[in-house]
């Protein structure tokens, strides 16, 4: 199970590279830099947000994960 902290770091660092992405794409489309930059600025506060929810969410669920030994004593 990861920390909070590291949901949140995993989320800094892959959104970073989505709103690079989506910056470059709305500068490619638009040639204007500073609709661009605020683009990828709104991309990036938006999914970091909505990463960081759908992180914890999943942590909850137990679909997937091995289940724990059950030792009898």
């Amino acid at each position: 199970m990861d920390s909070q902290s590291r949901s949140l770091i995993k989320a800094l660092s892959y959104r970073m590279l989505g709103s690079t992405a989506t910056s470059t794409i709305f500068l490619l489309l638009t040639g204007n830099l500073t609709i661009s930059l605020g683009a990828g600025v709104l991309d990036c506060l938006a999914k970091i947000a909505l990463y960081f929810l759908h992180e914890r969410i999943w942590d909850r669920i137990p679909f997937g994960r091995p289940k724990a030994h059950q030792y009898e004593i």
